[in-house]
């Protein structure tokens, strides 16, 4: 297989200008066949195949689909960060307004951005269904050929119904009999009695197939295998609060798991290059599974190219690496969390939202210790940015009474990198489009979940969750990382060489033994430690929902909590806003959708519960 998920056009042009028409669901997720035919005689061989595989592939990146969009963003940065207490989202109040029912709880079924997420995940799941039918059909296809493909097509669609699962909570399934020459395409997501249909069982099926059937190695970086596979199978059971189920996958890949290309899989020892966009940087040791992004490829000028388009507006405002646009802003509440008490320990629960803020720019603010990381996943006044020197503060905001103090970091580049890592071609967003990978996984994702394992499951070892989470601490607390004042920005070790003097109050230091002294404040530690190693990485809405299952009402109060803070700073985003049990933890389904699939008059697709 060749470079896997690449924009499919690119690659192979010739054969996908009929695979288009083949895979594509038309304006509909499945109320009309597409507007092409083609005879499967065309697609029915080995690379045939092949070409419809990397079309699935190509749709980790959530762009170049039906009706996609920055909504159906790799990232989830509107879902998994904006809609939580990690970002605002930026820009000008009007500026892609849709983002606005996503944080205030209150979308409705005509929302664009859910629309696009919808939209773009059905199309690439029809992609992986259309894998599995043309493979049936070629006859130049070796068995051990058919359980590959199958294997990688069936990890894909897992993957693509568990986005759409965390968002939507009961999407319909549809799988590759599901065409339209025999004409059952309105699949629905309820049963003869009208209860919702719960999909879980079929996407821990997809990704078992994969992980029973996939090799632990593949010519690929970006290519699936056996380990990718049963890291999301552990997600799957971590989603569902099967812990005793996800703790041996967890197990396993602690011990054994192994990238695609074979090296085991390791916490970095530099934090801040898991957001290198530099191909010697990405696909590391500590990278599970990424979507994966290229620039200066020749296929920008065809649309969005292969780069990370779902985050071209998160730049800096008018500054920096960014010419616009100004979204993505990190939120105080997240800067806060980044506080540390004199033992260099976070401060649980809701201490940190007590007292000054950091870096708000007024007299009074924050001057006590910070966990470093605050610095790689925030861009801070005065704080070097990288090597465009100290970041300016509100002049790269573009409305602060909006959007707060903060700029994005993890998804940008380095100066010295411009024009190499970020895209030159004709491309009207060619500044922000850039080759940073989108890690869906990372080893410090594996490590923390196995914490919560042990506090959560039934074998409880209270003290093997505070070591493995002091695994995560101890490369924190790493000072070669750490950004400092005097140091000179190096892009290809991402350090700031030859630095003395830390750009701030570092002070991080692991949890003395004994600490998780009781479930309570083990998670509350694991809780915290999620939220400040994987800020900004689209994680934390979701997070917060599966602990809401496990802790009735936590998620309710956090973010209630957060929008009761944030309404006097943020009135006109936060006023009156509430966060409704029962209905905000999930998106409505589009509109257009139940319309199409109910035009019959029987409900087949039903709204999900609060909309």
């Amino acid at each position: 297989m060749n470079k896997l998920q690449r924009k499919y056009k690119i690659l192979l042009p010739g054969v996908f200008l009929f695979l288009v028409l083949l895979v594509a669901c038309g304006k509909k997720f499945l109320n009309k066949p597409p507007q092409g035919t083609l005879n499967p005689s065309i697609v029915a061989n080995k690379d045939g195949v092949q070409g419809i595989l990397i079309g699935a592939y190509s749709g980790l990146d959530g762009e170049g689909l039906n009706n996609s969009g920055w909504g159906s963003a790799a990232s989830n940065w509107t879902y998994g960060e904006v809609a939580a207490d990690n970002a605002y989202k930026g820009s000008t109040a009007s500026d892609q307004g849709d983002v606005v029912g996503l944080f205030q709880w209150n979308a409705t079924p005509t929302n664009g951005y859910v629309s696009n997420k919808w939209d773009a995940m059905y199309d690439a799941i029809q992609r992986c269904n259309d894998v599995i039918r043309t493979m049936r059909q070629a006859k130049d296809i070796s068995g051990a050929d058919t359980v590959e493909f199958k294997a990688e097509a069936l990890f894909l669609r897992g993957f693509y119904y568990f986005e759409l699962r965390k968002i939507f909570h009961y999407p319909s399934w549809v799988d590759e009999s599901v065409t339209f020459s025999n004409n059952n395409f309105r699949v629905p997501n309820v049963d003869g009695s009208g209860n919702y249909v719960e999909i879980w069982p079929k996407i821990e099926a997809d990704f078992q197939y994969a992980m029973a059937n996939l090799p632990a190695t593949q010519p690929n970086k970006g290519q699936a295998n056996k380990y990718a596979a049963e890291a999301f199978l552990a997600k799957v059971y971590m989603f569902e609060q099967q812990y005793d189920k996800a703790a041996p996958l967890l197990d396993d890949l602690i011990t054994n798991g192994v990238t695609a290309h074979g090296d085991k899989y390791a916490l970095q020892t530099n934090y801040s290059t898991n957001f290198d966009p530099d191909p010697g940087a990405k696909n590391n040791p500590e990278s599970v599974f990424a979507a994966q992004m290229s620039v200066n490829d020749g296929s920008a000028a065809a649309g969005s190219g292969n780069g990370n388009y779902g985050d071209v507006l998160n730049f800096p405002y008018g500054g920096g690496p960014g010419a616009c646009c100004g979204f993505f802003n990190p939120s105080q509440d997240l800067a806060n969390a980044y506080k540390t008490d004199a033992n260099g320990l976070p401060l649980l629960g809701t201490a940190f939202q007590a007292g000054a803020n950091v870096s708000d720019g007024t007299a009074g603010q924050y001057t006590g210790n910070l966990d470093p990381r605050i610095d790689i996943s925030i861009g801070r006044a005065g704080i070097p940015y990288l090597d465009w020197g100290p970041h300016p503060g509100d002049s790269w905001i573009r409305s602060t009474g909006d959007d707060g103090h903060f700029s994005p970091k993890k998804n940008v580049y380095a100066k010295s990198q411009q024009g190499t890592l970020s895209d030159v071609e004709n491309n009207w967003a060619n500044v922000e489009l850039d080759a940073n990978n989108v890690n869906l996984i990372r080893f410090a994702d594996v490590l923390l979940w196995r914490a919560e394992c042990y506090v959560l499951g039934s074998a409880v070892d209270l003290a093997k969750a505070e070591a493995l989470v002091n695994q995560v601490r101890t490369r924190a607390a790493n000072p070669n990382w750490w950004v400092y004042k005097d140091g000179a920005f190096d892009a290809a070790t991402y350090t700031y060489k030859g630095g003395t003097i830390p750009a701030d109050n570092y002070k991080i230091s692991v949890y003395p033994l004994g600490y998780f002294a009781n479930a309570a404040i083990a998670m509350a530690a694991i809780e915290m430690e999620r939220r400040l190693e994987l800020a900004m990485e689209g994680h934390r809405f979701f997070d917060l929902q599966r602990w809401q299952v496990a802790f009735p009402g936590s998620m309710t109060a956090i973010l209630n909590t957060y929008a009761q803070i944030q309404a006097p700073i943020h009135p006109a985003q936060y006023k009156n806003v509430t966060f409704t049990t029962g209905k905000s933890e999930y998106f409505p389904i589009p509109q257009d959708q139940i319309d199409a699939n109910n035009a019959s008059g029987k409900v087949v697709l039903k709204q999900i519960p609060g909309y």
